[in-house]
């Protein structure tokens, strides 16, 4: 595998996959809240930039939705186009190392746990409710002419994506 093929995220994406890495960031939010135990968000942090990277391919939770947990499922492969999850994943990056910093380099222990609490929410909402708000911060941003639509034909209509359903794609 090439530098370039390792560092590439994949197009198009399983949203059910999605929705169970969303599942686990949601657990793992929970767990650094409840449990107050801050080293968490840097797991966190750190996963979500693996993904940003590398799609599914060096996360740990990655490749446990997408090797183990979601080949066991019994609901088909849902395409959807990836430009927009590697958007939200690159938010949840950018609210996870937020989160961090303000634990361990600012000491704002309640300002941090308030970021992860927005992160779970916005997690639950992608992996309960199928509702991914970076999603839709990307195709408003399309709209709005600030990314090219050439980066995503199919990102206009996000809606219209999520109705095409195909079969799971072989895992290599």
């Amino acid at each position: 595998m090439t530098a370039s093929e390792l560092f590439s995220f994949p197009n198009p994406v399983n949203e059910v996959a999605a929705r169970v890495v969303a599942g686990g960031v949601v657990l793992l939010g929970v767990l650094t809240i409840v449990l107050q135990q801050p080293w968490l968000s840097v797991v966190i942090a750190v996963g979500f930039l693996l993904r940003v990277l590398a799609g599914p391919k060096l996360s740990p939770l990655g490749l446990l939705a997408t090797r183990v947990i979601v080949p066991r499922l019994p609901f088909r492969a849902k395409l959807v186009p990836g430009p927009p999850k590697r958007f939200a994943q690159t938010i949840g990056l950018t609210f996870s190392t937020a989160a961090a910093l303000l634990f361990f380099a600012f000491g704002l222990d309640t300002a941090a746990y308030v970021v992860l609490g927005a992160l779970v929410v916005a997690a639950s909402l992608e992996s309960f409710a199928g509702f991914c708000l970076g999603c839709q911060a990307f195709a408003l941003l399309i709209r709005a002419g600030v990314i090219p639509e050439e980066v995503c034909e199919r990102c206009n209509d996000i809606w219209g994506a999520r109705k095409a359903s195909a079969p799971a794609p072989p895992v290599s």
